[in-house]
């Protein structure tokens, strides 16, 4: 009877096992997690100096952010329930959406301005970066265009250039806020995506000297852009002025060797490294935790890309092409945006105003991004859905 018992006990832990898996993709649900509790950490660690000071309140960018997460989970989970045939069929909504939402930000009095830049709208509760916005209907756009035009992409030159056209525009709106590290990533994802769907190389070779070029007349042609990148090249000529913020965060990086100084124990944040808490919160981690914290975030996110093409790929084998798109481009966004800003922290890329995903503060990148785990998830899980509705039909 015992022996029964516990026989029984083990199949019903199985199926509830292989049950939540097929709702929820371990490997995803585990690191989302992991990256998100770390970030509010590190918040809270380097804001707290700075929040004291300015405000009077040690903790007010940590709570922010973490109402901000509990918004984004509210989110995700709104996506992760609506069916992806939804998000399919509102190819065109999502195309309108990008362009009336980067228009609208350059309308003078609607768009939010911040050191020179007019990239936010604000809601009252926080400022809402529209470009982040975008980069969520980037993928949703382009992932229907592929499943209704992939025979043209794959054969014409015409269906290749269509999508591009339109994400040419875009980057032209992002331009004007301006918005460079934004434009570089949503080029990035249409490339992604249209190689992935069956592009041929010559079509890719052609593109990018194109965009080569056009991005280099925008550099040359832009003095802000061009301190930028000299600057970049070798802050230490002018360490006090265009490469104070690169060389306050190699030091903060410099300084945490092996192990780093300890949680909390950053001297950079001290009113040194400018938006410690946002866009260089990973210098403070490495100067806090030091090698060992930076190879953990850099293989959280190697993790996060990994299941992101897994579950693509998954797509594509059960026959669920929006899915497997979809997942691609969300996979490409998000390590491409991470490495982007870790290679700036670290002095390796260009100075962009883009944050660390799922770790920066900032409300507009952490709901978006939450979004977009949760459109991950429901990729997952109707994959998962298909796949046993077949092995029933079979059987």
């Amino acid at each position: 009877m015992i022996g029964a018992s516990l026989q029984a006990s083990r199949g019903a832990h199985k199926r509830a096992v292989r049950g939540l898996h097929q709702w929820l993709d371990p490997g995803l649900t585990l690191t989302v997690l992991a990256l998100v509790s770390l970030g509010l950490v590190m918040v809270a660690s380097a804001s707290i100096g700075v929040a004291d000071a300015q405000l009077g309140q040690p903790f007010h960018y940590l709570l922010r952010q973490g109402i901000y997460v509990l918004m984004g989970g509210i989110v995700a989970w709104g996506m992760y329930c609506t069916p992806l045939e939804l998000w399919e069929r509102s190819g065109a909504a999502a195309l309108l959406g990008i362009f009336l939402l980067l228009v609208l930000v350059l309308v003078p009095g609607v768009g939010h301005t911040v050191n020179g830049a007019t990239r936010w709208i604000s809601l009252g509760l926080f400022n809402l970066q529209v470009s982040e916005v975008v980069k969520l209907l980037v993928p949703i756009y382009l992932a229907g265009y592929l499943v209704r035009h992939g025979e043209q992409v794959r054969r014409s030159l015409a269906g290749f250039a269509k999508p591009l056209i339109l994400m040419g525009l875009t980057t032209l709106l992002l331009l004007a806020q301006p918005d460079f590290g934004a434009g570089v990533v949503l080029l990035a994802v249409t490339l992604g995506m249209l190689f992935l769907a069956g592009a041929r190389l010559w079509q890719f070779a052609l593109l990018l000297s194109g965009v080569c070029a056009l991005m280099g007349f925008a550099i040359v042609q832009t003095p802000y852009r061009m301190a930028r990148l000299t600057g970049f090249l070798n802050p230490w000529t002018d360490p006090f002025d265009s490469g104070f913020q690169l060389t306050q965060s190699l030091i903060a990086i410099g300084s945490g060797s092996w192990f780093g100084v300890g949680l909390g124990g950053s001297v950079q944040k001290l009113f040194y490294l400018p938006e410690a808490h946002n866009d260089f919160l990973f210098a403070v981690l490495a100067e806090e935790l030091g090698l060992a914290g930076v190879t953990v975030v850099a293989l959280l996110f190697a993790v996060l890309v990994w299941r992101s093409f897994a579950i693509a790929r998954a797509a594509e084998l059960a026959g669920r092409a929006f899915g497997a798109y979809l997942a691609w481009g969300i996979g490409i966004w998000i390590g491409l945006q991470a490495f982007i800003n870790m290679g700036v922290n670290m002095g390796i890329l260009p100075t962009k105003g883009l944050t660390l995903p799922l770790m920066s503060y900032g409300g507009s990148s952490m709901l978006v991004t939450l979004a977009a785990m949760g459109l991950l998830a429901r990729v997952h899980r109707e994959t998962r859905a298909s796949g046993a509705a077949l092995h029933r039909g079979e059987t």
